[in-house]
This record gives C-alpha cells, sequence and structure tokens, in this order.
C-alpha cells in the first residue's frame, strides 16, 4: 500500500465523529472479517467503516471522495468471487464501507413492492411479507446463507426461480463520485423526498413520505421479460447472465461500481400448493428432451429446476450436512451469525502453531456424523442408481400438468421419478443449496488436492452437449469434478479440484476457452469478482457509473488507478 498521501489520523478522527469509535475499524485482526471473502479475496485495508445510518454512510463517503480514497461497498460478504473485498496492491489507501448496519424495509402498495436498505437481507423480507402471502425475488439458495437484498441487485444475481429471473430493478437511490471527483444523489426511487441529499436520506430513513409521495413511473422493479426469454429453447444465447447488457442498469449490475442507499423492488404471490418430483436418469438426453418439452410446452412454467450429479451429491450428504441441521432446525436467519461465529475461532486457532488445520471443519465433521441421516430413503436408492438428479418444483395448476407429462415420458425414457412429500421435497432442495459451503469444506479437509477451481457458467438456451466432457489435456490435470446447477436455465456451477502442483490460471485459461467455443458465457450469476475478465460491454458499464474509478477498482481484472489507469502500484 503506497505512502499515505494524506494524514490519515485526520481522515480517521473525522470518520469516527460520524459514526463513533466503534464503528471504525483499524485492528488488522478485527478487519479480517471484512477483508477476507467468504469464498475468495483477501487484501489490506487502512479501515473498515460501518455506518448505522444513511445520512452517515453519504458523510463517509463524501469524507473518502474529498481525501481520494478508494471505497469497497460491501453488505453480507457473502459473494463467491471476491467481489467486495479487496485484492492485490492499489494506487491510493482502501477502506471498506460495511452497510450491514443499514436494514431496513418499507413495504409499498399493500406489500406488492419493497424499499430495501442495503443491509437487509433475504430471510428478513420473507418474514416482512408473511401478512401479505407473497415472497421476495429470491427464497432460496442465497437466502441460505444470509445474503443482502442489495448485493443481489448489484450482481444481477439469483434466476433459479424460473418465474422471476436474476434481480433487477431501475428503481433505485444511489451516489456517484463523476468525472470531476464529486459526488452527486440520484434519486430514481419513484419516491419524492425533497431536493438536498440529507433531506432526501432523512425523510426516507424516517419513512416520512406518505402515499402521495410515491410514483409510478414506467421503470421495471423486475426482470419482467425472462419468462418469454427462458422458453425459447431454441435460441443461440443463454438466458442469463452478468455481461448481459440488457440487464445493466444504474445500480443493477453495478458491483459496487455506485454507492446503493436503497433499491425497489417487486415481490412475488406466495403459491398455494407447491409438489417436488424427484427424477433420476443415467442418459443425459433425457434430461435434455424433458428441458426442452417443460419449457416450450408447459403451460405453467416450474417454481424451479436443480440439478445434482451424483458425484456432488454425496458431497453435499457428507460435507453439508451441519448447514443442512443448522437451517432446517434453526432457519437461514441463524447462518449468518454462525459463518462469523465460525470465522473468529478460525482466526484464534489459526494463532496457535499446535492445532492442526481446519480444527474448526474438522470438528462441526464430527459433530454432525452424531446426527441421524438426514436423507430421504427414496433419494439415496436413486442415488445408487441413477447418476443425474434433478428436482423439479411445481405450484399449482402446474403440478397436475407435471404428473401427467411425466407419468408418460418415463413410459418412453429411461430413468424414473417419484412424488415427493413436503417433507422430502424440502430435504432434496436443501441438501443440494449447501453445495456451495459443502464444496469448500469437502477441499479443506483433503489434503491430497492442489486448489480449487469453481466456475459459474451459463450455457447457451438450444445447447445439447451441457454434461461437461473435458479434452484429455484438460482432465488429466484435475483429480476430481463436481457438477451442479439450475437445470432450466442452463446455469451451472463446476468445482474443480485440481492435481497436486497444476497451475489453477492455466487450467482456468483453458477452460475458459474450452467455454468459448461452445457460446457458453460466464459468469452467470455471482458476477466477475475478482475471478473473471469483464467483457466490453460490463467494462464500459463500469467506466460510465465511475469514471474515476474510487469505487471497487480492479472488479472484473480491469483496471485499478485512478481514471482507469493501467499501472496498479502506486502513484
Amino acid at each position: 500500500m503506497k505512502k499515505m498521501s494524506f494524514d490519515s489520523k485526520d481522515f480517521l478522527v473525522n470518520q469516527r465523529r460520524i459514526v463513533g469509535d466503534k464503528n471504525v475499524i483499524t485492528d488488522a485482526k478485527k478487519s479480517a472479517a471484512y477483508a477476507t471473502g467468504f469464498r475468495f479475496g483477501n487484501g489490506k485495508v487502512l479501515a473498515v467503516i460501518t455506518p448505522s445510518t444513511l445520512i452517515e454512510l453519504w458523510r463517509v463517503a463524501k469524507i473518502c471522495v474529498e481525501a481520494d480514497v478508494i471505497m469497497i461497498m460491501q453488505a453480507a460478504n457473502t459473494g463467491l468471487t471476491g467481489g467486495s473485498t479487496p485484492n492485490g496492491e492499489y494506487d491510493r489507501d482502501v477502506v471498506i464501507i460495511s452497510t450491514i448496519q443499514l436494514q431496513s424495509l418499507h413495504l409499498i402498495n399493500e406489500g406488492k413492492q419493497v424499499v430495501s436498505f442495503p443491509g437487509s437481507r433475504l430471510y428478513e423480507l420473507e418474514k416482512a411479507l408473511e401478512e401479505y402471502d407473497r415472497e421476495p425475488h429470491s427464497v432460496i439458495g442465497s437466502s441460505c446463507i444470509g445474503a443482502s437484498i442489495v448485493g443481489g441487485v448489484c450482481n444481477n444475481s439469483g434466476g433459479a426461480l424460473l418465474q422471476r429471473g436474476p434481480a433487477y430493478t431501475e428503481l433505485a437511490l444511489y451516489a456517484r463520485i463523476d468525472e470531476n471527483q464529486q459526488l452527486t444523489l440520484v434519486n430514481h426511487l419513484g419516491i419524492e423526498l425533497g431536493e438536498e441529499p440529507e433531506e432526501i436520506l432523512s425523510k426516507l430513513e424516517n419513512r416520512r413520505y406518505t402515499e402521495s409521495d410515491i410514483e409510478y413511473p414506467e421503470r421495471l422493479a423486475s426482470d419482467q421479460e425472462y419468462q418469454e426469454r427462458v422458453r425459447d429453447v431454441d435460441a443461440d444465447t443463454p438466458s442469463r447472465f452478468n455481461n448481459d447488457s440488457r440487464r445493466l442498469y444504474e445500480t443493477s449490475g453495478c458491483a459496487g461500481k455506485l454507492i446503493v442507499f436503497a433499491v425497489r423492488l417487486d415481490t412475488f404471490p406466495k403459491v398455494k400448493k407447491e409438489k417436488v418430483f424427484y427424477i433420476g436418469v443415467n442418459n443425459t438426453d433425457t434430461l435434455t428432451s424433458l428441458r426442452r418439452d417443460i419449457l416450450s410446452g408447459f403451460k405453467h412454467l416450474p417454481v424451479a429446476g436443480e440439478y445434482v450429479h451424483r458425484s456432488y451429491f454425496d458431497v453435499c450428504e457428507k460435507y453439508g450436512k451441519d448447514s443442512f441441521i443448522v437451517i432446517q432446525k434453526l432457519g437461514s436467519e441463524n447462518m449468518p451469525k454462525l459463518f462469523s461465529l465460525k470465522n473468529k475461532v478460525d482466526r484464534f486457532f489459526n494463532k496457535l502453531p499446535m492445532l492442526p488445520d481446519n480444527l474448526s471443519d474438522k470438528m462441526l465433521q464430527a459433530i454432525a456424523g452424531l446426527f441421524p441421516d438426514h436423507i430421504p430413503k427414496k433419494m439415496r436408492v436413486y442415488r445408487d442408481e441413477y447418476e443425474h438428479h434433478l428436482m423439479l418444483q411445481m405450484s399449482d395448476e402446474g403440478i397436475e400438468e407435471a404428473k401427467e407429462y411425466l407419468s408418460q415420458f418415463f413410459d418412453q425414457h429411461e430413468g424414473e421419478y417419484f412424488e415427493c412429500s413436503d417433507d422430502e421435497g424440502k430435504r432434496a432442495f436443501l441438501n443440494r443449496f449447501v453445495a456451495g459451503g459443502a464444496s469448500k469444506r469437502y477441499y479443506a479437509l483433503n489434503p491430497t488436492f492442489g486448489e480449487l477451481l469453481s466456475l459459474d457458467i451459463a450455457l447457451r438456451r438450444n445447447e445439447t452437449d451441457w454434461f461437461e466432457t473435458l479434452p484429455p489435456e484438460i482432465d488429466n490435470l484435475i483429480e476430481t469434478k463436481l457438477y451442479t446447477g439450475h437445470f432450466m436455465c442452463h446455469v451451472m456451477h463446476q468445482d474443480y479440484f485440481l492435481k497436486k502442483g497444476v497451475d489453477a490460471e492455466k487450467v482456468k485459461a483453458q477452460l475458459l476457452a474450452f467455454l468459448d467455443q461452445k457460446g457458453a458465457e460466464y459468469p452467470a450469476e455471482h458476477n466477475v469478482g475478482q475471478l473473471y475478465k469483464a467483457k466490453e460491454p460490463l467494462k464500459k458499464f463500469y467506466q460510465e457509473s465511475d469514471p474515476t474509478n474510487s469505487l471497487n477498482p480492479g472488479i472484473g481484472k480491469t483496471e485499478k488507478g485512478k481514471y482507469w489507469n493501467n499501472s496498479n502500484s502506486p502513484l
């Protein structure tokens, strides 16, 4: 990190005056929880600042802009690609601004829409909407690890729910640093809140606005074109991916290149009935035919269709068992606290050289083994008989449509299915959605592996060769592979456990070149972070959003220098 070009003591004193001493963290050990990503990313910071009001966030940002300090905006820090943590060296000093204390939800129009502050999480919105019998954009996957609502919008996340698509809105309140290093507040929230920044923020935070102040402009608060898009199974492009310029708009897809104070999103009616159909096959062509039939021919789209390969099934049920039990027994709202506790324990244990590596993972793994089997017997039978597993979730009228179709389909194709009870369906999906943490645990507890390489890819909608067969020159470098994904929209999550001594960057370059030949896009939903290169449309969007490159520089392997200078070294 470069030598201070300003008085760091004065800078920190001024920040403490705004947020209080306890909310400015300069101790490296204490800031590590913020400066280290959930799965990737780590770096040094001057401070971690945690404002507790929107006005504090505005004032903190103003001082950072005046001091020419880099800001990395962070909410729940649950990203998988290091998109909200520092990485390497920068030409200016870096602070993380954590918005985790800014947790507030305003339900408007009888719960049909929500205004979310940057620290609010999906599971909090789920609970708030219960009285309206409605749901947020995402209720599975990200909600299990406490992901924030605004983080989902900024990363174009989600899309597992076929009827809703990726997180998207054109209604937001945000700040932008312009070409002249001036911070401006932009109110596109569709709510009349005044003219001056602090007036706007105070009115919003204290809800000093009326129904008559709420406007309904012709701006989207969700991706209303997605159902039509995902049904087009003959299209030569993916249904959703982060570089898609169709869904880059102000805060949507900004990846921290804007300072987001609030977003306004649609909510969705809860279904009356749900049914999960568990499908097992050994021939990938069977699932290809099934997918095309359902998306192009069904009157009612599935709620979701989740794919798990047998190998990932095994890793999830063994190494994700503790997360499965916690979520099932205590609810997803407790996962962030437990992750935080685990990280603190890990940092303490790592100071003691006499203790083995990954002690907390080993302890949790041993404790999980004391609990009874959590996987339904029918699923275990399918695990032994079938290599490829699909969980098809239908709702309301779509349940009968699926029953009739599946009974006829499997009269003519290999494989079989069964209708899950409510408990079996919940367990099936939960075993799928502990995959990210389970893969990480599997890697941590198996020292024979080299590096772990994870890809998040979007295949073409018309792709039939969706199950990966790698050329020998790549395959021979890999110890084992795990495959899972959102099958109906062809978004796949693929983990590669490399052999010892293999260069992960070279393998990754080979894999991405292989995917390029197939017309795939990447990343699909976890954003570029520090792991993927932002393609030109996305990079241009970042440059327009943040012309001085003061917010999250280096994202998508772009330049880190001021005004997008190529040099990342200190000035």
